[in-house]
């Protein structure tokens, strides 16, 4: 079944109101029909509807039965991604709402090569990004579209997690503490795992990430390009949490 996701205010007792981008993808790509059965998704609640009527800028759905979502990872996990060149923020952001990140940071650190030098361009780059991760929610079946926030610079990140928790940085240098080490530490429901861009951090980024109580990882013997460190990063963890 084909899944989309609604505001709440759509949804009342027996019916769901889909309107917006929805109804284009509805009738013109996939053709659904009345009769078909649909997945809606609202703030984790999983609703199963048959289509009930469509119309011109709307369609309505019944809802046949509802239940909790189950498709969510047991932990959330926030991803900063240095940001990298082209179209690799693209292919981060899809694979990453895939396996199963809550929340993505777009940041920019010393060795960032791409320039943002706009509001409005940073804006058209973050609105894609967040049509990527609800693309790829829906095809993945996620219970939530992982948000894909503002860019951050480095030093904003830190006044972020400075206070927080479970902080993991994979890095080049770092040889003998993998993330299956770190698990066992793991204290709450949140981890935060960050990835620098091309040529990586540098040492002075290390040592302010340290100075926050952020613990490097190793993850393995080879050098991975920054957009293959998060996704390893982001399955190795949530292997060890049983969720792969």
């Amino acid at each position: 079944m084909n899944r989309f996701f609604i505001d709440k205010e759509n949804i009342s007792k027996e019916y769901i109101t889909i309107e917006g981008e929805n109804i284009k993808h509805i009738k013109n790509v996939i053709r659904l029909k009345e009769g078909d059965k649909i997945e809606i998704s609202s703030e984790g609640i999983l609703y199963i509807c048959n289509i009930y009527r469509i119309e011109n800028k709307k369609v309505i759905a019944k809802i046949l039965h509802r239940e909790f979502g189950n498709h969510e990872p047991p932990i959330s996990i926030i991803l900063y991604q240095g940001l990298p060149k082209s179209s690799k923020m693209d292919f981060i952001v899809q694979k990453a709402t895939e396996i199963g990140v809550k929340e993505i940071y777009p940041i920019i650190t010393n060795r960032t090569v791409v320039k943002i030098d706009n509001n409005k361009k940073e804006k058209n780059k973050v609105d894609r990004w967040n049509k990527i991760s609800e693309e790829a929610a829906k095809q993945s079946k996620r219970d939530i579209i992982p948000k894909v926030n503002s860019v951050l610079s480095f030093k904003e990140m830190i006044n972020i997690l400075k206070d927080e928790e479970n902080i993991l940085v994979p890095y080049e240098n770092q040889e003998g503490i993998g993330i299956k080490d770190i698990i066992k530490k793991i204290s709450n429901k949140k981890i935060h795992v960050i990835i620098g861009p091309e040529g990586g951090f540098e040492e002075e980024e290390i040592e302010e990430l340290k100075d926050i109580g952020s613990n490097t990882v190793s993850l393995g013997p080879r050098i991975l390009r920054t957009e293959t460190a998060g996704i390893v990063a982001l399955s190795i963890l949530l292997y060890e949490l049983g969720d792969m």
